[in-house]
């Protein structure tokens, strides 16, 4: 069995291939990016269009496959941006109909955890997962059929917090890399706000003051390693704290800003010191991918019944506790 995944949740528009064994046969995306600001939904979502035809041969041609040897389709359904869902979701309805194929919805963020157990071959009850994007930031562990939350963000998420900082610092988009960079340069350490509440993160209120500090007239290699160092020391706290209490034998970090070293790092001290192994998603998967789409959409195929076209409209807020997983154990 075959599946072709689609991502099209925010910036990327993704297409993998990926077989039944995990083996993935190809893996190609294109990147919306701002001309200046940050992603509009409507201008992302029009890139997806102009852009999908061009994706999906690359994927095909990475394959050497042709689109008739396609077993089934699977789609990122969200959470996400509903003009972006949308796009992912009408050319997903087309093939699946064309091709006379199954349809399957994929919850993104599950996504991103899955093809972080696939690439490192872990089991399921083992983990404890950090993933930190764009458009997200959460600690989950999977328990009694579900992935359930032990901490998230109660506003922006990580990625939004270091990209709007660089943007208003001057730096280009992706703003994360650029930051990283300049921390490594930084040499004197600016307070700024700590807000952990419970086993949930704020970051708002760091950005603003980030903000704040850098038009006061500090350096910004010094303001991006104060930022780094606020920020994941924010995200190790309650990491830490989820692992004394779940007890899990690994962590994983993975989405986009799992390509930071600091972060990596950070994560790996405190996995080590609970005698947990530590596991990081290489930055071809670690970021929105089509290939995590397909290979998620295989997991549901071997254990659920295909949607029904009615049930392939997006879910923009789609949680990943509300997602009854079927292949766990």
């Amino acid at each position: 069995m075959i599946c072709l995944g689609i991502e099209s949740t925010a910036h990327t528009f993704g297409v993998g291939i990926v077989a039944q064994d995990g083996t993935i046969l190809a893996n190609q995306k294109m990147v919306f990016v701002p001309p200046k600001g940050g992603i509009h939904p409507r201008e992302a979502a029009e890139h997806h269009e102009k852009n999908a035809q061009t994706v999906f041969q690359q994927a095909l041609e990475e394959a050497r496959l042709k689109i008739q040897k396609i077993d089934i389709i699977a789609f990122s359904q969200g959470p996400g941006l509903g003009p972006c869902l949308r796009i992912g979701a009408v050319i997903s309805r087309y093939l699946s109909q064309k091709l006379k194929i199954p349809i399957f919805g994929v919850n993104h963020c599950i996504a991103h955890v899955e093809i972080g157990r696939l690439f490192h071959n872990l089991k399921i009850s083992d983990l404890l997962t950090l993933y930190v994007s764009g458009g997200n930031t959460l600690i989950c562990a999977f328990d009694q059929g579900r992935y359930r939350v032990f901490g998230e963000t109660l506003d922006i998420s990580i990625g939004n917090l270091l990209d709007v900082f660089a943007r208003e610092a001057g730096l280009p988009h992706p703003g994360g890399p650029k930051i990283e960079k300049l921390a490594q340069a930084g040499q004197k350490f600016i307070e700024l706000p700590y807000i952990v509440k419970g086993m949930d993160l704020s970051y708002s209120g760091l950005l603003t003051a980030s903000i704040n500090k850098f038009k006061e007239g500090n350096k910004l290699e010094d303001m991006c390693f104060s930022l780094q160092e606020i920020a994941f020391s924010m995200l190790t706290e309650v990491t830490e704290r989820a692992l004394a209490h779940t007890e899990k034998k690994c962590v994983l970090l993975t989405g986009g800003v799992a390509a930071n070293k600091r972060l990596e790092a950070m994560i790996r001290i405190i996995a080590e010191e609970h005698d947990a192994q530590f596991y990081n998603v290489p930055p071809a998967l670690a970021g929105d991918n089509g290939a995590m789409i397909a290979w998620t959409g295989l997991l549901h195929a071997k254990n659920e019944n295909s949607l029904s076209m009615d049930e392939t409209r997006v879910k923009p807020n789609w949680r990943i506790d509300e997602v009854k997983v079927t292949w766990g154990a």
